[in-house]
């Protein structure tokens, strides 16, 4: 029996099946806004035979520039009695319907063209459009040819035609040109129009080789991961439609130098179909994570995160932890860097005059710097009580715990103070790292209480109009189902509670998931259209916490330095706050 492809999706359209109008045009000049098209010329190919020509003369409607007629020679008296563009351009596109337009530097030819249906009021059709310029470039060396002009390629392709600048015959000589190019791909692995259209030099033939790997993957969504030949993983990704993500590796459509590489070690594809987008984020997450892939980039340090931690010592400060314990003191976090880390820690120093040495205190110590400058109240040499001390603790332990009213208080203070003195590149900076401590802040307090919650069931519509149905438990994902359009939802529900994972209570200080794992989950909870099913536990967020004080601020720091997004480390910023500084100050003089 004879295999069928049932669709082009797979394969693609076979160079040989499509049908190719090789179009040249002659022109008043080179301004299709200002210039009129002299002469239409084009030939109809398929399958490497010439199956039909079409010639026309064209009367311009202003006279041909006497240049323009000596290197085409088409003169006025020639084109007198030729139709208008009116005529010509529809029966050009009744000859060209249905086909991929091609032509030598394309984007000429194109924009005349498009010009004409324009100007006669003819909706332009959307071909597909060959450059026979582009691909030899990127074919024909210069070993071969001084150049790559139509008359250069014509002669390396052995063209019985000999452009001269009259449109049909450099259309003949284009069509020998197209063969030439398309035997050139043929033997690197091109035989599609899809592979002709997005072909480049960059994809090597040995990658190209590599296309039957995603032969056998579904159309569904989930996880790839590419696999060498001792079957460690390479790279893991995630796509709507595993097949066509996974195909375009091997195609122009992948850009990414590093990629090449990965392909070429590639022996096998595995995929990992799963029922909803979000499954396949958290799943491409957890396989990085577990094979730490070398081609990955992104989520290969999701275990490397910092936290700023109160400590529960009898004087408490503040300091920069790799882990959550439980031990009495406060955290915030996770910060992705140690320098948004310790913009943070600046930040509350700034507006809490917590101590910032980190010796024992006994009491019997030299006061510092600090305490001279007021920024400390000198515990250390008992020039501050424990109980005043601990009001001072009390200030930052409400803005880490979930109350950011008094330290907003303060910070506007702080700004103002600073404004006055006209210190702007300080209150920038004040200002910035503020961002950092409540964007930290905001975090903890949005994840902890997901992360506590000992089951939470939620449901979305479905692309299908069916119910995307997810069950988080400790703050992972355990379990997600779509339920049919038009059944039962709660059915499903009671199932995915039944078989979903079972995920154990943390030890304290520990976490159930990795925290970009419950980052996505929140994410996904947030979005539109989501409903609470079930809640055991608590999911709250306080009132007066640090996100309302980071909505606050971001608009303010997203407008200085074109920085937004809740979860983007921009580092100590300000760079280009003195300029603006400089610039007030001008105004101001002036």
């Amino acid at each position: 029996m004879q295999a069928i492809q049932a669709t082009f999706d797979d394969l693609g359209t076979r160079l040989a099946d499509v049908t190719f109008v090789v179009v040249d045009l002659e022109s008043t000049g080179g301004s299709p806004a200002q210039c009129g098209i002299t002469e239409i010329g084009a030939v109809k190919v398929r399958g490497g035979d010439v199956i039909g020509e079409f010639q026309t003369l064209v009367n311009p409607a202003e006279p041909i520039p006497a240049f323009i007629s000596v290197l085409t020679g088409i003169t006025d008296a020639m084109v007198a009695d030729s139709p208008r563009i009116e005529s010509a351009f529809p029966a050009f596109l009744e000859f060209a319907a249905g086909s991929v337009l091609v032509a030598h530097n394309a984007g000429f030819d194109i924009s005349f063209l498009k010009a004409a249906a324009v100007r006669t009021g003819t909706p332009w059709p959307g071909f597909d459009v060959l450059d026979t310029l582009t691909l030899a470039r990127q074919l024909v060396t210069r070993d071969e040819v001084p150049n790559h002009k139509l008359s250069s390629l014509a002669r390396v392709f052995a063209s019985p035609t000999t452009p001269d600048h009259r449109a049909l015959h450099d259309a003949r000589a284009t069509v020998d040109v197209l063969h030439g190019l398309i035997e050139r791909v043929g033997n690197l692995g091109v035989h599609t129009l899809e592979e002709l259209a997005s072909y480049t030099s960059r994809v090597s033939p040995a990658q190209r080789r590599k296309r039957f790997l995603a032969d056998a993957l579904p159309h569904a969504p989930g996880v790839y991961l590419f696999k060498d030949g001792d079957g460690r993983v390479l790279y893991v990704g995630t796509s709507r439609d595993i097949r066509s993500r996974v195909r375009s590796y091997f195609t122009a459509a992948e850009q990414r130098s590093r990629m090449a590489d990965m392909v070429r070690l590639a022996h096998a594809v595995t995929p990992v179909v799963c029922q909803t987008p979000l499954e396949a984020q958290v799943r491409e997450l957890r396989l990085i994570d577990e094979h730490q892939p070398r081609f990955n980039r992104r989520s290969k340090n999701a275990r490397r995160q910092l936290w700023v931690k109160l400590t529960s010592e009898r004087f408490p400060r503040l300091s920069i932890v790799r882990q959550v314990r439980d031990e009495g003191g406060h955290h915030i976090g996770p910060f992705r860097s140690r320098v948004t880390a310790q913009a943070a820690v600046d930040a509350v120093h700034e507006i809490v005059p917590l101590r910032q040495c980190t010796q024992r205190i006994t009491g019997t110590e030299s006061a510092c710097a600090l305490a001279e400058l007021g920024r400390c109240g000198s515990p250390c040499t008992g020039a501050q009580s424990r109980d005043d001390y601990a009001r001072v603790v009390a200030d930052c332990a409400a803005l880490f715990s979930g109350d950011a009213r008094g330290g907003g208080d303060k910070l506007r203070s702080r700004l103002a103070e600073l404004a006055a003195q006209e210190r702007f590149e300080d209150a920038a900076r004040v200002r910035d790292r503020f961002l950092h401590l409540v964007r930290g802040a905001a975090r903890s307090q949005r994840l902890t209480p997901l992360m506590q919650a000992r089951e939470l069931v939620a449901a979305r519509r479905g692309e299908s109009d069916g119910w995307e149905i997810v069950c988080i438990r400790q703050g992972r994902l355990a379990g997600t189902v779509v339920s049919p359009r038009g059944g039962d939802p709660m059915v499903h529900v009671r199932v995915l509670q039944a078989t979903a994972e079972v995920v154990p209570t943390p030890e304290p200080g520990a976490t159930a998931a990795l925290i970009e794992e419950t980052e996505i989950l929140l994410r996904w909870l947030e979005s539109p259209g989501v409903r609470i099913v079930e809640l055991d536990g608590s999911w709250t967020c306080p009132v007066g916490g640090a996100g309302a004080l980071r909505r606050e601020l971001e608009p303010a720091v997203a407008a200085a330095h074109e920085v937004v997004g809740f979860d983007r480390d921009a580092g100590d910023a300000g760079r280009d706050f003195p300029r603006r500084a400089a610039r007030d100050r001008h105004r101001r003089a002036g």
